[in-house]
């Protein structure tokens, strides 16, 4: 089982990146894709999450509006559009896999079955 995270980097406030994970090792559409990011010092915050057989939606209040993801279900994977991106948005960013859409974007619970390697994103004031 693998969960490969990427599409970090530097950006200007303002600007736009959008993240990738890749799974494999497990059948996609019977798992929740999502995402939860930590800032240094601050605890864990989930950020989206996404039902690939459904297509339900999960959003944290902090981005509604400014991120969107969605899923390629022949390519096994799973996007984080993030729009004006603020200094606040600094942070790891690590994709999870559950069953629960609600166990993703719950990362404090530390319970979803399967998380990839985190990837920097880095806003720029």
């Amino acid at each position: 089982v693998q969960l490969q995270a990427s599409g970090g980097g530097l950006v200007q406030a303002g600007g736009s990146l959008r993240l990738s994970c890749a799974a494999s090792g497990f059948r996609f559409d019977d798992y929740s894709i999502g995402w939860f990011r930590q800032a240094p010092g601050r605890k864990r915050e989930g950020i989206s999450c996404i039902s690939p057989g459904t297509g339900r939606t999960l959003y944290a209040d902090s981005v509604k509006g400014r991120f969107a993801i969605s899923s390629d279900n022949a390519k096994n994977t799973a996007y984080l559009q993030m729009n004006s991106l603020t200094p606040e948005d600094t942070a790891v960013y690590y994709c999870a896999a559950d069953p629960l859409c609600v166990v993703v974007i719950t990362p404090e619970l530390n319970a979803y079955d399967y998380r990839g390697q985190g990837t920097q994103v880095t806003v720029s004031s």
